[in-house]
This record gives C-alpha cells, structure tokens and sequence, in this order.
C-alpha cells in the first residue's frame, strides 16, 4: 500500500542531502559529520529497498534509491575530506 507520510519523509530528508554534500565538497573537512551516522542512515535505506523488493514494490523505490546515493556520495567525500586532511 502507498504511503504519502512514506513519501513525505523520503522527500524532505531527500532534501537534506544536496546541501550536505555541497558542503562537504566545497569545505573539504569532516567537521560536523559522523560517519557512523551516514553509515546508519545509508543501512536504513537499503533496508527500506529491500522492503519495496520483497513486499511492497512501487515508484517509491526509487526516492530510497536516490536517497541511498546520495549518502553514498557524501559518505565518499568523508573519505576524500579525510585523506585530504591527513596529506597536510
């Protein structure tokens, strides 16, 4: 079944993640971030896949997918920003 508040919640963190990872890429620092909360979140959304997968596949699985880069890109740039850091 459809959820609109499923669709809602993937929208508005969806949107979150543009600004972070603007913001890792311009500042080139892991100030502020957790990777273990990327990790966290980045888990909580292959789970919410695999969900659409097994029991309840429909368009939403997409906003997961693309919610699911996203924090692959800036768990990515935690890296980048962290050699980076360590090379000076």
């Amino acid at each position: 079944m459809l959820s609109i508040f499923e669709i809602i919640m993937l929208l508005c963190f969806g949107a979150a993640w543009p600004l972070s990872i603007y913001k890792s890429w311009k500042s080139k620092s892991i100030a502020g971030k957790s990777i273990i909360f990327l990790f966290v979140v980045l888990l909580g959304y292959i789970a919410g896949i695999i969900h659409k997968m097994l029991y309840s596949m429909d368009f939403v699985i997409y906003l997961y997918i693309i919610n699911c880069i996203m924090v692959g890109v800036d768990i990515m740039l935690y890296y980048r920003n962290k050699k980076l850091l360590e090379n000076l």
